[in-house]
């Protein structure tokens, strides 16, 4: 039986560096044949929470290769450290691509740091395969090609929540805390497009923050002096975190509503007070790990058991760690689509051959879909309500055809 592996930061930020110089082709001969991919990830800096996504990846590849690899291939996946700055980003990415001659970019993660590399990765031939985030822009096959989205994007996503104020609370005074960058723009949009006629009437407030800030008190005691009775918490990481936890504070209780981005048990809602985040609501498409109804679920039973084995001072109640153990599979999907030719021009194609693919860990009826028209894999979502110890779906699956 093969050690636990736990992948260390070190590890991960040094990567390949010491076959780098010999280097020469995407996927190597011979018989140490590899299949290198590259990312960027925050394991520094403002985001750093997210960064468990990227040990999640590299700790998923670690089982395929003990598995006997891909087409008789290795993976390798080197993930290099971005401090969720999108100037480094483009460093760290041209590096990858030019030096280190990757595969494809895979799940680098942030919307302004994917979108400073889109251009660069469609103009290089390179694929650009499944952000971490969801911006529409990862979603346009005739303008971007070689990029391909992975998880449902935010306008989606609001316009699932906006659906469900105006049932709820259709005289609801709405106010928004967002990061002022992409992710935010693209998540204020998509509030405004699904309230539509109601927008202007029901948004009384909204407020943004930057990355750089050290809280955002200030903007969580605005909202409520402004009244505001529906408040889209739409804050990323320890943003969405000292959101929940000052809204307490206060005392302010209004319908609270969390992007699916900040819904993490572990990196979030702790953070914020379990007994503060009791019924704030959002959406997902995995499965919670602290959902005690998955816990006889073999997707779960297996899931728990690759965490005990490669990545065992992972945190299980951290969806994190479920989102990278997905995202990795819908890459080894892709590439089991090749046969034997890995070059970066078939795995464009064979990333566009996905139709109906079941992951165990996604919820029960939503299902990778991707054609040449059509690069966002996953579009369906369940809103869910958190009980103060995990998420609970309610209703039907909603969202974009499968």
């Amino acid at each position: 039986m093969a050690t636990p592996y736990a992948p260390s930061r070190r590890t991960l930020l040094a990567a390949g560096a010491a076959g780098a110089a010999t280097l020469a082709l995407p996927a190597r001969s011979g018989p140490t044949a590899e299949i290198v991919v590259g990312q960027t990830m925050p394991y520094s800096g403002p985001a750093s929470s997210y960064s468990v996504i990227g040990r999640a990846e590299a700790a998923y590849f670690h089982k395929v290769n003990d598995d006997g690899g891909v087409g008789g291939r290795k993976l390798r996946l080197l993930s290099l450290d971005d401090a969720y700055s999108p100037p480094k980003t483009v460093e760290q990415t041209r590096r990858l691509v030019e030096r280190e001659q990757v595969a494809a970019i895979f799940g680098t993660f942030g919307t302004p740091t994917n979108a400073v590399i889109r251009k660069y990765l469609n103009a290089q031939k390179v694929p650009h395969l499944f952000p971490t985030g969801g911006a529409d822009q990862w979603n346009d096959p005739k303008g971007s090609p070689w990029t391909f989205g992975w998880q449902p994007n935010y306008n989606t996503e609001m316009r699932i929540y906006a659906e469900f104020v105006l049932a709820e609370r259709p005289q609801g005074r709405i106010g928004i805390l967002y990061q002022n960058d992409d992710v935010g723009k693209d998540n204020l949009r998509g509030l405004r497009e699904g309230l539509g006629a109601a927008a202007g009437k029901m948004i009384v407030k909204e407020v943004s923050y930057e990355t750089t800030d050290a809280t955002v008190d200030s903007q969580v005691i605005s909202l409520r002096e402004a009244g505001v009775d529906v408040f889209f918490n739409a804050a990323a990481g320890k943003f969405a975190a000292q959101a929940i936890r000052k809204a307490a504070d206060l005392r302010w209780k209004p319908l609270q509503i969390l992007s699916n981005y900040s819904s993490s048990v572990a990196a979030v809602l702790t953070p914020g007070g379990l007994d503060n985040a009791k019924d704030i609501v959002s959406t997902q498409f995995q499965k919670d790990p602290n959902d005690p109804r998955w816990h006889k679920d073999p997707g779960y039973l297996a899931w728990l058991e690759w965490m005990n084995r490669y990545l065992p001072d992972g945190d299980k109640t951290d969806i994190f760690n479920v989102y990278g153990y997905l995202s990795a599979q819908t890459l080894v999907e892709v590439l089991k689509r090749c046969g034997s030719d890995f070059s970066r021009e078939a795995i464009r194609q064979a990333a566009e051959t996905l139709r109906g693919i079941e992951l165990p860990m996604l919820m029960p009826g939503i299902t990778l879909n991707t054609s040449p028209t059509q690069h966002l894999p996953i579009r369906q979502l369940y809103l869910i309500r958190f009980d103060g110890r995990s998420w609970q779906s309610f209703g039907s699956v909603k969202g974009g055809s499968a």
